[in-house]
């Protein structure tokens, strides 16, 4: 199967580059467009996570589709290739599959076993189909990825504890502060990260938790979801001086907090500490803001240091997931190959028929003054041979189909037989 996998995540490449290479939302149809233009791709999914960006494409040539999919991403971060080739990963055929079945089952997030990777996956699948840009091969792939991870899940315990980024970011505050209860929060952004963050922070007990989006209707909406306060970003700077802490994870292409609006609440503020949170890509707050005192900012190179430290648990579940993740492997592997095994029957019969057939029609004007009936016992008798003569080619070859052993009858068979 001719699908290749190129991307970075957090582990093979510096924040400052997977900001860079972040696929908003504005950006994804442009992204998908640009691809499916290249000479080498004729299907896409691009998979755009706080962790990582991937781009999962199909392409008959690897080197083709490789270097198609790279020029995108260069030009989608304003980067030279040369500058963020070290940091890609990529993966062809079969280890394609197993890459996506170890990413939505949660054992290649920065916090292991995180859910939230799973709804990620299905929306980057849904948007390419509403884009037309995920076909058949990808379909199949996709739909089949997201029973692995939800078999992983349901079947271990590798999402039990700590097991979303959100979660973990909120529990990273708390650790900072030594708790939550009483304090005054501020979360930025309502998305499905937002809105985590929010609800684990009403539930660690929060004196005051303010919500601000960039769509202040849906700040409302989660605000009233969490008994919080629903604000405006240019409200942000004034809240700052009484919050204790404020997590972020937005959507934006540029920072939301600056220095200087920090350096402003940190005058009001008499010198009281702060702590912030971010764990958006890009990130939303100015990184030099770290160097205020009083402030500790932590990001997504901190979550994943503090997530590392809490994983004995879901550690000892990661055989029983792999377990799993190889009968998915091998079940879909069965399945693509029998779509690749029963074109080929298909046009193995035909090709026979129309020898038949046209041998037949040759040798009509030999076989004399036949009457009707006559004829069609030897009609009858030509397609019982053929079809014996082609059964035990069939069995074998649906019998071998998803091994080593069927792609090599497959690809036999198209070369004796000059099928296509």
């Amino acid at each position: 199967m001719p699908v290749v996998v190129i991307g970075v995540n957090h582990r093979t490449a510096p924040l400052g580059v997977l900001e860079a290479m972040t696929v908003g939302d504005a950006a994804l149809g442009k992204t998908l467009h640009a691809l499916l233009t290249k000479e080498h791709v004729s299907e896409a999914v691009v998979l755009s996570t706080c962790n990582r960006t991937e781009v999962y494409a199909v392409a008959e040539k690897f080197h083709g589709g490789y270097a198609d999919v790279r020029a995108v991403l260069a030009d989608l971060a304003f980067l030279d290739p040369e500058d963020f080739a070290d940091h890609l990963y990529v993966h062809h055929d079969s280890a394609a599959v197993a890459h996506l079945f170890d990413v939505v089952s949660g054992l290649d997030s920065a916090v292991l076993g995180e859910h939230e990777i799973q709804g990620q996956v299905k929306t980057a699948w849904e948007k390419a189909r509403r884009d037309e840009a995920a076909g058949t091969t990808l379909n199949l792939l996709f739909r089949h990825a997201l029973e692995a991870g939800k078999r992983a899940r349901s079947e271990t315990g590798i999402g039990q504890g700590t097991a979303s980024v959100s979660y973990a970011a909120v529990a990273l505050a708390a650790q900072q502060l030594g708790s939550l209860e009483g304090r005054r929060a501020i979360v930025l952004g309502a998305g499905e990260m937002g809105s985590s963050m929010a609800e684990s922070l009403a539930a660690a007990g929060v004196a005051e938790l303010v919500v601000a989006n960039r769509t202040h209707a849906k700040a409302k909406a989660l605000a009233e979801t969490v008994a919080g306060r629903a604000i405006r970003f240019a409200e942000l700077a004034d809240e700052l001086v009484d919050a204790d802490v404020v997590l972020t994870s937005t959507g934006a292409s540029s920072v939301l907090l600056t220095r200087a609006d920090v350096e402003a609440a940190m005058a009001a503020r008499g010198g009281q500490p702060i702590v912030l949170v971010d764990i958006a890509v890009p990130r939303d707050i100015d990184p030099s803001v770290a160097d205020i005192p009083g402030v500790t900012v932590l990001d997504m190179d901190d979550l994943g240091a503090f997530a590392d430290r809490g994983l004995a648990e879901r550690r000892r579940e990661i055989d029983a997931v792999r377990v799993i993740l190889d009968e998915e492997l091998e079940r879909f592997q069965a399945a693509t190959s029998a779509r690749e095994v029963a074109p080929v029957i298909v046009a193995l019969r035909e090709s026979a028929e129309a020898v038949r057939a046209a041998e037949l029609d040759r040798a009509r004007g030999r076989l004399g003054d036949l009457d009707e009936a006559q004829l069609a016992s030897i009609e009858k008798l030509t397609q019982g041979l053929v079809a014996k003569l082609l059964h035990q080619p069939t069995v074998s070859l649906r019998e071998a189909a998803g091994t080593a052993k069927g792609d090599r009858l497959v690809q036999a068979l198209r070369d004796l037989f000059d099928i296509d």
